[in-house]
């Protein structure tokens, strides 16, 4: 296990070794044999799997804005998929629709609440070639984010929370749930800028309570290698939680001193640890 205490520049490839083993900018890549920075094999080249990105609860695609844009400087494609935030098993439907899109080899990643969804959604797809997981959740069949999050002690997101009771069109009720904006940066990003906490704040979309309810049905890491990045600052998901899940799934595990928002406050380090996935997978 890596653990980064603070800021650093791009890591240099290999620096961080595992020890315990919405924007999608361009066009989606509809085959596996896309030329020239897509990664063409070649000469020996190493073939570059499409990458794709879930964000979770209280975000959108625009927080993988600084990892998206390292990636295609190495030659990735990319694609950050919009999550609905309504329940997993929906949420990994409509990441399907995404996979099925894409053609070839891919490594999907996913933070937060969007580690359950890419936990459920590439089971039995055998174009996933590895999973990321970013501050997010590993939950077992059976097993929901709720449940997992109170598993440790440290969590102080139920006292940020905002929620919002309406009704459905079927005439039952339903709540989401939203960060106070004024609690935002404290509780979700606190090692981001004010003024880039403050546009978060401000385009958080909201999760329904009860997709952190629902409990797993698959879970892709038992069958797929996997990378986890533990946020050592975290108050949404407590480390001790991170820690467990990883430890479960036998993941590559780099822990970092940074808040839950880690793909914003430090994306050099997210893209590098995506793309030790890549290679480690991908041939």
């Amino acid at each position: 296990m890596v653990s980064i205490k603070g800021g650093r520049k791009r890591l240099v490839t290999g620096v961080v070794s595992t020890l315990t083993a919405g924007l999608a900018l361009g066009a989606f890549a509809l085959s596996g044999t896309a030329n020239g920075a897509t990664g063409t094999a070649e000469a020996g080249r190493h073939v570059k799997p499409t990458i794709v990105l879930e964000h979770g609860a209280f975000a959108d695609g625009s927080s993988w804005n600084g990892v998206i844009a390292d990636l295609r400087a190495d030659g990735y494609p990319v694609v950050a998929a919009a999550n609905p935030l309504r329940g997993p098993a929906s949420d990994a439907a409509a990441l399907r629709t995404v996979l099925d899109h894409v053609k070839g080899p891919k490594i999907l990643v996913g933070h937060s609440y969007g580690g359950n969804v890419i936990s459920e959604a590439a089971t039995d797809d055998p174009e996933v070639k590895g999973l990321v997981y970013v501050a997010a959740f590993l939950p077992a069949p059976g097993e929901s984010a709720l449940e997992l999050t109170n598993k440790y002690p440290g969590s102080t997101l139920p006292d940020a929370l905002d929620p919002v009771t309406y009704q459905q069109a079927d005439g039952t009720t339903a709540t989401d749930l939203y960060i106070q904006q004024d609690k935002f940066r404290h509780q979700f990003a606190a090692d981001v800028s004010a003024g880039q906490a403050a546009l978060m704040a401000a385009e958080q979309r909201p999760i329904a309570q009860s997709a952190l309810e629902e409990k797993a049905t698959t879970a892709a890491w038992k069958t797929k290698p996997s990378w986890d990045i533990v946020t050592t600052r975290d108050l949404n998901i407590p480390a001790a939680v991170q820690r467990f899940m990883a430890k479960r799934a036998h993941s590559h595990t780099t822990e970092v001193a940074a808040s839950h928002s880690v793909a914003v406050s430090h994306p050099h380090l997210v893209a590098d640890v995506i793309e030790q996935a890549a290679r480690a997978t991908v041939r």
